[in-house]
């Protein structure tokens, strides 16, 4: 009967059950017929207060919406513009760059796709880029900043990791910074690709303008500062990561609001609303998903977990083979938070047992999942490129998979080439 009535709400959930709904239905179920009092559910619900670095999130989550509403994006893309736009293929390396670090900040691949896929699909039509190789570099660019700092995912892995009672060993400071390397890797990959692919296509490229590059300089001069800020302050050690998150907020309002004047006063309690129902959607995902974590580690399903796979792997090669499969497959179907919340609890300390360094991991978790974003049938990217750019899903299926191709040879380098990840972790 319990797998029955799983089974109804999963299908419920394919037919637009609220996910949420759906994993607390089955903790629900779960802990009903392992005759558990289901008061358990209020107290694992009440944990997400006691969340470590918690109001990181929706501090964070804010920033992105102010640099999301203001004229930020196109002051990133004149700046890439003018320094990398000489270069051969160059507009198609300021896509993949300004995509990149507007998503690390914005932290959500589907917002970029929307606000800079308009800037940027129109200009590479213009510059001579195939059309279909517009698409999919627009589209795949869309998640390519999720390893970088100050990444939202990065720090939720971070901070359900150090909630386990397994020694991690990590902070989520050390996480931040690991993705970076990883990160560039992705974008010199794709980069060398694009290069490739596009020769005719790059070839004529706009010459190289030394007032350009200041002029676009000046434009962005009080953004350009906000990275090295944020890290800075971070790894000296003069602020906290929600710290961090508090000057973030402050800076870009002075900067949006009052010095920019991208951004009204009276747009302000809007793009908080907006902020905090997405942060209410992340957080009640959150929280349900611990009460579903809870009722696994009652049932010990990590433990039958480990002694399958122990049964079945033997080494760390392996592991992370099938982690991969699993992970691709995941980030299909699964949003990055809730997969997030519910997988990281069960397989880290598997990993950790077939010794994997749980910043690696969390770096080869989150390629996965930025991979998982643009892959058929149900990537989420690929439905909203399809949306924005009025395009059949199919063509937006054919227009990414050389750079399918490319992503995943890096994420063959990135998990089997641990001390990239582990570059600046002591």
């Amino acid at each position: 009967m319990f797998i029955l009535l799983v089974a109804i709400v999963i299908f419920l959930a394919l037919l637009g059950m609220p996910l949420f709904a759906a994993i607390l239905a089955i903790a629900m179920l779960g802990f009903h017929y392992a005759d558990i009092d289901l008061m358990v559910i209020a107290i694992d619900l009440y944990r997400i207060i006691q969340t470590p670095l918690l109001e990181a999130i929706p501090l964070f989550t804010f920033a992105g919406y102010l640099l999301s509403a203001s004229q930020s994006s196109k002051r990133l893309v004149r700046v890439t513009q003018a320094v990398l736009g000489w270069m051969p293929g160059g507009l198609a390396i300021v896509a993949l760059i300004a995509c990149a670090l507007f998503t690390a900040f914005t932290g959500a691949s589907g917002v970029t796709i929307v606000a800079l896929g308009a800037l940027l699909y129109p200009a590479l039509q213009q510059a001579g880029y195939q059309q279909r190789f517009s698409l999919g570099l627009v589209t795949t660019s869309g998640s390519l900043g999720l390893l970088f700092p100050p990444s939202l995912p990065l720090i939720l892995f971070g901070v359900i990791a150090l909630q386990m009672e397994t020694p991690v060993g990590m902070t989520i400071e050390q996480l931040l910074v690991a993705g970076i390397v990883p990160g560039l890797l992705m974008i010199a990959m794709l980069s060398a690709w694009s290069m490739w692919t596009q020769g005719k296509q790059a070839a004529s490229t706009q010459a190289f303008s030394f007032q350009e590059l200041i002029e676009s300089f000046k434009d962005a001069k009080w953004e350009i500062p906000l990275p090295a800020i944020l890290l800075g302050g971070i790894y000296s050690g003069y602020f906290a990561l929600s710290e961090a998150a508090v000057v973030t907020v402050i800076y870009l309002l002075i900067v949006e609001v009052f010095l920019y004047k991208d951004i009204k006063l009276k747009q302000i309690p809007d793009l908080l609303t907006d902020a905090m129902i997405m942060v209410g959607g992340i957080l009640i995902i959150l929280s349900c998903s611990l009460v579903l974590t809870s009722y696994f580690i009652e049932i010990d399903a990590p433990t039958t977990l480990f002694d399958w796979i122990t049964q079945h792997i033997e080494s760390q090669l392996s592991f992370l083979i099938m982690l991969n499969l699993f992970l691709l497959i995941l980030g299909a179907f699964l949003d990055i938070f809730s997969a997030i919340v519910i997988m990281v609890p069960l397989i880290l300390p598997i990993a950790m047992s077939f010794g994997v360094h749980p910043v690696h991991l969390g770096i080869v978790f989150l390629a996965n999942m930025q991979i998982g974003y643009m892959t058929p049938p149900v990537g989420m990217n690929l439905f909203i490129a399809s949306y924005r750019f009025s395009r059949p899903i199919t063509e937006i299926y054919r227009s990414t998979v050389g750079f399918m191709v490319v992503l995943l040879l890096s994420l063959v380098i990135i998990t089997y080439w641990p001390d990239l990840s582990l570059l600046f972790v002591e």
